[in-house]
């Protein structure tokens, strides 16, 4: 079987290096290494979401899904520094550099975790997520219908899908399944949407794909 960033047990040699976050109120040096999602560079999808999406809540449980070395974890611990953010991944190596990145910036609310080790009652406050959308179409489907379904009422997801690898399609699955989806943003052919519970006030009905502020989709 071909290796993989979303491969539990990376099999190709270890070439750690560093990269930079650089956000208008964020800016370190993470570790990353061979074998997990952008491992180069800080995601241009990743920057996008960061950017565009708002201040997350300053307490509660928070999530980064498929959080990979941890560049959204971080940045969400960094904003946030009372609220307890859990950086989720299945990637063994990933999840190693994103608790060493935590540990380098001094983040202790900062947990990264296997799925199976956060705890079956932890609803969240907030879920970001660049989510492994090369694992399948199924696959996907499953896992963020697993994730949002623990998003608190009156809370938001907000997800960064590539235009080319489904996010127009994602989005209208998300509206067909009941959720309410908002595409909050288009950067640089990236999807940012915001998704919520349709029975959540200030929130359109139907689960209908909102163009973004200002103009129609793209």
């Amino acid at each position: 079987m071909a290796d993989h960033y979303f491969s539990a047990e990376p099999s190709v040699a270890s070439r750690r290096a560093t990269v930079r976050l650089a956000l208008a109120d964020v800016d370190v040096e993470l570790l990353s290494d061979a074998g997990v999602f952008s491992a180069t560079r800080v995601d241009p999808g990743t920057i996008a979401l960061l950017r565009e999406s708002p201040q997350p809540p300053a307490t509660g449980d928070l999530l980064d899904l498929g959080c990979g070395y941890g560049p959204i974890a971080c940045a969400l611990s960094l904003r946030s520094p009372r609220a307890t953010v859990w950086a989720v991944d299945i990637n063994s190596r990933a999840l190693a550099l994103a608790a060493d990145n935590a540990k380098a910036l001094g983040l202790k609310n900062l947990r990264a975790v296997s799925p199976t080790d956060v705890p079956d009652g932890t609803t969240f406050a907030g879920i970001w997520s660049n989510p492994p959308v090369r694992i399948g179409k199924n696959a996907l489907q499953e896992l963020l219908s697993a994730w949002l379904g623990r998003l608190r009422p009156q809370c938001s997801a907000w997800l960064v899908v590539n235009r080319h690898l489904g996010g127009d399609s994602l989005a209208a699955w998300l509206g067909a399944r009941g959720w309410d989806v908002r595409r909050a943003a288009s950067k640089s052919g990236y999807r940012i949407l915001e998704v919520r519970r349709q029975s959540d006030p200030g929130v359109a009905a139907g689960g209908a794909l909102l163009a973004a502020p200002g103009g129609a989709g793209i």
